[in-house]
């Protein structure tokens, strides 16, 4: 099942390189060795830092975003994945302007299989529990996203 999968969010500091994490570990759990996985902002600052509530929740959960910088999102970035995951809907037009199409959905909406799901909630500025109510929220889309991937592949 070779593929590129694309999380999107604002500054690529905070959802979507949390995304990332979860879904590199399941991939790495699963044996998935032709899976990549990447993240980008629609207006992020190339080479910010991951936000400390995301190190924290993530190192919380066994993984470490302490390496990760922010990457700007590119027509290239879009043309090259797969599947776009985006968090909110102004991200979901930012990456179909760019021609992500049929290939760019919200996170959730995809994973659940749900037209009518809600965005997840930008968590920047937030405690860490804000931070951790997130984590779970992308956890559980995540899985549920790369196994709806999965069964279609």
């Amino acid at each position: 099942m070779p593929g590129r999968i694309l999380f999107v969010c604002t500054g690529n500091t905070c959802r979507s390189p949390m995304a990332e994490a979860i879904a590199r570990s399941l991939i790495l759990r699963e044996g998935w060795v032709d899976v990549q996985v990447a993240s980008a902002g629609v207006a992020a600052a190339d080479g910010d830092a991951a936000s400390d509530g995301a190190l924290v929740v993530t190192l919380e959960a066994g993984q470490d975003l302490s390496t990760h910088r922010a990457r700007a999102l590119t027509p290239a970035m879009v043309d090259e994945a797969e599947l776009i995951l985006v968090m909110g809907l102004r991200h979901l037009e930012r990456v179909r302007a760019m021609g992500g199409g049929a290939r760019a959905h919200l996170l959730t909406a995809y994973a659940h299989d749900d037209p009518q799901a809600l965005p997840v909630a930008d968590p920047f500025g937030g405690d860490l529990d804000t931070y951790r109510a997130t984590y779970e929220e992308l956890k559980h889309a995540v899985v549920a996203a790369l196994d709806r991937w999965r069964a279609s592949a």
